[in-house]
């Protein structure tokens, strides 16, 4: 904690960051402005000197590959928003961390501890969305805004008011996906590969094959898995043998980076096209050159130009010595909207943190500029990439050059 709250001083003093809006009014070329939105409300008064959030994040088990580095990214952002005295002269914001371990009833014993015994006012999280489905409702029911940072399956924010997410849902996202796909790799036919007992992978099968249908695409065989499941040759050897143009996958890391290894052993070559839960490094770092050709949509991309974004990056490097993923990034983003709430509501009441939630609009954030609809789920570009040489890189961008 002391490297982070050294390096944070130094980049409060040396690299701030510059507003997104590149239509600067005459006279202000040369302000700087840090993460926040530091206009639209004003310092709070009459906060006390401690506000005190929740997150539920899966740190351990093999849904970690997420929740670490969303952990890690939300250290920072409460550090930045503690030294920048976002919340006011003397008001510290603090975070209780819960590990949900990718586990439903641990998922529900996290927040539970965190609402009914920490009191926190708000929490971010859970990391997967089954454990969003079983946990969310504590929170709701106790009228305590929770944000999801990583679940994009349909139907998060519908199980009420307070349940709110960052992350673009697989609707968002997977439609421009495959269009982008059909468009540039000229896809006819393809394998469907899809985990059946979790609502995350289950909520990418429906977006993915409405998708396919939309775009008139031939969908020759569909085979399933369970979470845990490690041996795919079987469902692989079905679905190759029609020799799909490409495999579209909806799965977590753990079962995803089996089934890229396995398909390319079984000579497979052609993309093998995924949903969020492929947005991890460790695809790229576990499969190795098999990942080449993995494409998957995303909301953010490391290749970004985005001021914010580049600040995001090298602070969270520096700090853990790794990138940041998607999931980081929207922790992070997070973490920095809810900050942005408790300042607007000037209240550490959970309801008025919840109403100055809402009307959050045009946040401008690594994500890019950020606002939550009507139904409380989040408004910006999405963006599709493909691993090339090791690295996530927007699909289509060598062609552009």
């Amino acid at each position: 904690m002391k490297k982070l709250i050294l390096l944070l001083c130094m980049l409060l003093i040396a690299l701030p960051v510059v507003a997104q809006d590149e239509e600067e009014e005459e006279g202000d070329e040369d302000m700087m402005v840090m993460m926040g939105d530091w206009e639209t409300c004003p310092t709070p008064e009459n906060l006390p000197e401690e506000v005190t959030i929740g997150a539920v994040f899966s740190q351990s088990g093999n849904v970690s590959v997420y929740g670490i580095p969303q952990t890690q990214a939300v250290e920072i952002a409460v550090a930045e928003v503690n030294e920048s005295g976002y919340l006011g002269e003397g008001v510290t914001l603090n975070v209780v961390f819960a590990d949900s371990a990718g586990d439903q009833e641990q998922a529900i014993a996290a927040m539970t501890q965190l609402v009914e015994e920490e009191g926190v006012v708000a929490v971010l999280g859970p990391t997967l969305s089954t454990e969003a489905f079983a946990a969310d409702p504590i929170a709701n029911d106790a009228g305590v805004p929770v944000m999801g940072v990583s679940n994009t399956a349909t139907g998060i924010t519908d199980m009420g008011e307070f349940v709110f997410r960052d992350s673009l849902p697989e609707s968002s996202v997977i439609p421009g996906t495959v269009a982008g796909a059909v468009e540039i790799l000229g896809l006819e036919r393809v394998g469907v590969l899809y985990g059946n007992d979790d609502d995350f992978t289950l909520s990418g099968y429906d977006v993915f094959i409405e998708a396919l249908e939309e775009n008139e695409i031939e969908i020759l065989g569909e085979e399933t898995f369970a979470r845990g499941d490690v041996d795919f040759s079987a469902q692989l050897t079905n679905l190759l043998s029609d020799e799909p143009d490409a495999l579209i996958v909806s799965a977590l890391a753990a079962e995803a980076v089996q089934i890229i290894i396995q398909a390319r052993d079984l000579g497979y070559e052609g993309p093998i096209i995924g949903g969020n839960g492929l947005n991890s490094p460790a695809i790229i770092t576990q499969a190795g050159e098999d990942a080449e050709g993995v494409i998957v949509g995303a909301a953010w991309n490391a290749a970004s130009d985005n001021e914010l974004s580049l600040a995001f990056m090298a602070n969270f490097e520096e700090y853990t010595e790794n990138r940041p993923d998607q999931f980081a990034t929207q922790a992070y983003t997070g973490a920095w909207l809810m900050a942005t709430a408790i300042r607007c509501a000037d209240s550490d009441d959970s309801a008025d943190i919840r109403d100055a939630l809402a009307e959050i609009e045009d946040f401008p954030s690594p994500l890019g500029y950020f606002s939550f609809d009507e139904d409380r789920n989040p408004v910006h570009d999405p963006v599709v990439q493909v691993v090339v040489d090791g690295a996530f890189g927007i699909l289509g961008a060598e062609d552009s050059e």
